[in-house]
């Protein structure tokens, strides 16, 4: 096999295994988040490429570079899938905000940005604070903290993922 033929299956093996890995992440996460059609059909193309990517190998196994593209690819997949996910931002996150004194102020400014917030008293182990619970697509996220910033940066915020929502603020549902 010719230096040329070698390397044009080494990068197509490469290609190949970081298209279906990188579609593999995302379909994880399309289950996770009850995606079920979409997370199928991309399982669908997913494991065809991955045919093809295996048989390259398996072809060409006189050559230790067909395994290094094989599991380059299979890395980098990972790595892009992870930021694909990322972008995407599918699902939702329940944001909470403990403050010890601006709760009402946040509040009053996440709602005013069109998020639905539900405000609490609780005590905190050093006395009493605001609980604020927000919750809303991942994509809006970061929007969310910056709001929370600008009227209290040292409130305490913890951000997890939620699974299935039902009902809720006008926002949320759109």
């Amino acid at each position: 096999m010719t230096f040329w033929t070698t390397l044009g299956n080494v990068l197509l093996i490469f290609c190949l295994r970081v298209t279906d890995v990188s579609m593999g992440t995302v379909r994880t996460i399309m289950i996770m988040r009850g995606m079920r059609k979409w997370a199928a059909l991309i399982g669908f193309v997913e494991s065809s490429i991955w045919v093809v990517a295996i048989s390259r190998v398996i072809g060409n196994l006189d050559t230790v570079w067909t395994v290094i593209g094989y599991s380059g690819g299979f890395a980098t997949g990972t790595l892009l899938g992870m930021w694909i996910e990322n972008k995407l931002a599918l699902g939702y996150a329940d944001v909470r905000i403990v403050s010890p004194t601006k709760g009402p102020e946040i509040t009053e400014i996440i709602r005013h940005a069109g998020y639905g917030a539900t405000q609490l008293q609780a005590q905190g182990q050093s006395g009493p604070v605001y609980m604020i619970s927000v919750v809303a697509a991942r994509k809006h996220v970061p929007d969310i903290i910056r709001l929370v910033n600008k009227v209290d940066a040292t409130a305490f915020v913890t951000v997890e993922e939620t699974r299935h929502v039902m009902r809720g603020h006008r926002r949320l549902i759109k």
